[in-house]
């Protein structure tokens, strides 16, 4: 079984970690996991100023991150993973990865906002599950 597990470093990517630890049969090197995080994209005049290196060097910073926590963590389980990340519209690019890769389950922390935050704000996980045929495990 191939997993994709969605992480943005925020205690929601915590929580979902600590939920896996405690179900082995989620968390098992058995199966293929891959660790995606994507960065948004800088406002177009930022990254014109700051200039196409800076910029790279940046988004590999931030990615970095975030991933070498979550693959340490997983580490320590007995379980080792891949791990990509991407930039750009956040649910489109893990929607998108998911599906090339013909990952079989995509897990994610959500921020578990009510009815009304949601269609104020808007929710990463909503739209990944608005925009993908793969099953999608939320952690709240």
């Amino acid at each position: 079984m191939k997993i994709l597990l969605a992480v943005d470093g925020s205690n929601y990517t915590q929580k979902m970690l600590a939920y896996l630890s405690s179900h082995q049969e989620m968390l098992s090197a058995s199966r293929e996991y891959t660790v995606i995080t994507v960065q948004p994209l800088l406002p177009p005049r930022a990254r014109a100023a700051l200039g196409k290196e800076v910029v790279e060097q940046y988004y590999d910073e931030e990615g970095q991150k975030i991933l070498e926590p979550v693959l340490a963590t997983l580490q320590t389980h007995g379980v080792s993973a891949k791990s990509v990340s991407k930039v750009g519209p956040i649910a489109e690019t893990i929607v998108k990865y998911a599906q090339e890769g013909q990952y079989d389950l995509i897990v994610m922390g959500t921020h578990g906002h009510s009815a009304l935050g949601r269609l104020v704000m808007g929710s990463v996980s909503s739209q990944v599950l608005a925009g993908c045929t793969i099953p999608v495990l939320l952690i709240r």
